[in-house]
């Protein structure tokens, strides 16, 4: 399963033993899989990652990024956090900023913008946080101050650039925002022009500026009403619906579950593990390694890990069950996937590690013994996000989402 992570990832796998790099790898392939059909199972899953390798940083940031998808915004908040911290990098301050927008705190995602090092920004994280920050003025009901905010160079730079179209929607609707109507619709035919992808509903907006009513709308509103008063539409389904335009289009929420590499870096990377292997074998468990963990439990980033203990209290048998067979469905598509390529699951590069590298990951020792099938759906917990905002605070400003961050 760890051919389907990203090079990066899998090297962060390379301190468990084999069993449980593998049942870590399976939860984030997972994940990603599913991160963009249904968010809550993808959650569920990085969350049965973290209690097998909480001191993982790539585990914490998949369950920040999901738990971000779900609308569930006090753990994504968490989870990222804590990522930044453990890495030292400035990655998702974006999300950070929408999720405090969407609990209804504007004036800490501007903060967030102020404090931010732009130097460590890439030129898309920086452009997002904007975006977010300037949604975050008009949350205030600062809206000139929002369109000024977004009056960068970058806005008429290159429209094949990935954040061309989300920076010109963001323009567009602070000015119709600040009562500049026609100025809006220029940008919003500029931000719809430059949208290839369909990233936001720019063109609808064109539409509805000009009066333009889509044909078929009212019909189609009319039969999934009646659909939904029948009992036909999934209850869950409005509110996925309304997570999608809630959680913010900020670029990169999904970066954590990049494509698989390539067949020649699959076999460059076999030849890192093996290396890493034999560094690591004559180890002792009192030295470096030991040493690490010691300065993790007492020194200046322990903090961190006390984060752990408030979210690793998730068991509840009577959701085993439950969870059961969505964990088989989810490992036979993923065995299935394994069987095409012509390669087996369960051998992979963690095939040469030592079986006992994990002690030193105390959540998940008590999920080390039996067969990785097995215990896979032991591991999946259910959990109910902690605040799932509906009123719509984030959203198209930050990526030009769907909903828009319509004032």
């Amino acid at each position: 399963m760890a051919a389907d992570l990203d090079k990066e990832v899998r090297s962060e796998l390379l301190s468990l033993s084999r069993d449980t790099a593998d049942r870590v790898s399976r939860h984030l392939v997972a994940a990603g899989q599913v991160i963009d059909e249904d968010s809550e199972l993808a959650l569920q899953h990085a969350i049965a990652a973290r209690r097998l390798a909480s001191r993982i940083a790539v585990v914490r940031e998949a369950v920040g990024l999901a738990a971000y998808a779900a609308g569930d915004w006090t753990t994504a908040i968490a989870e990222l956090r804590t990522y930044h911290r453990m890495t030292g990098r400035q990655t998702h301050l974006a999300e950070l900023a929408d999720c405090e927008r969407a609990l209804g705190r504007p004036e800490r995602a501007i903060d967030l913008f102020r404090s931010a090092d732009q130097d460590a920004l890439d030129k898309a994280g920086s452009i997002e946080l904007l975006i977010v920050a300037a949604g975050a003025r008009g949350d205030l009901g600062q809206h000139d101050a929002a369109v000024a905010m977004l009056q960068i160079k970058e806005l008429t730079a290159d429209a094949d650039a990935e954040w061309a179209a989300r920076l010109r929607y963001a323009y567009a609707d602070a000015l119709l925002a600040a009562g500049r109507r026609e100025e809006a619709r220029e940008w919003f035919s500029r931000a719809a022009a430059a949208d290839e992808d369909d990233l936001t509903d720019a063109a609808e907006r064109l539409l509805e500026l000009d009066g333009v009513s889509i044909e078929g709308d009212d019909d189609d509103d009319d039969e999934a009403g009646a659909a939904d008063a029948a009992g036909d539409v999934d209850p869950g389904s409005d509110a996925d619906a309304a997570g999608d335009g809630d959680s913010a289009g900020v670029s990169g929420s999904g970066a954590l579950f990049r494509a698989a590499p390539s067949a020649d870096d699959d076999h460059d990377d076999d030849d890192d593990f093996d290396a890493a292997d034999a560094d690591r074998a004559d180890e002792d468990e009192d030295g470096p390694r030991g040493a690490v963990l010691d300065e993790d439990e007492n020194g200046p980033r322990g903090a961190y890990l006390d984060d752990d203990e408030d979210g690793d209290n998730l068991e509840d048998d009577d959701d085993d069950d439950d969870l059961d067979d969505l964990d088989q469905d989810v490992d036979a598509g993923i065995d299935e996937d394994a069987d095409s390529d012509g390669g087996k699951v369960g051998e992979d590069e963690f095939s040469g590690l030592p079986a006992d590298r994990d002690d030193d990951d105390d959540d998940a020792a008590e999920l080390t013994d039996g067969d990785l099938a097995g215990a896979d759906a032991e591991d999946l917990v259910a959990t109910d996000p902690a605040v799932k905002p509906g009123d719509g605070t984030t959203g198209g400003a930050t990526g030009g989402a769907k909903a828009g961050d319509q004032e």
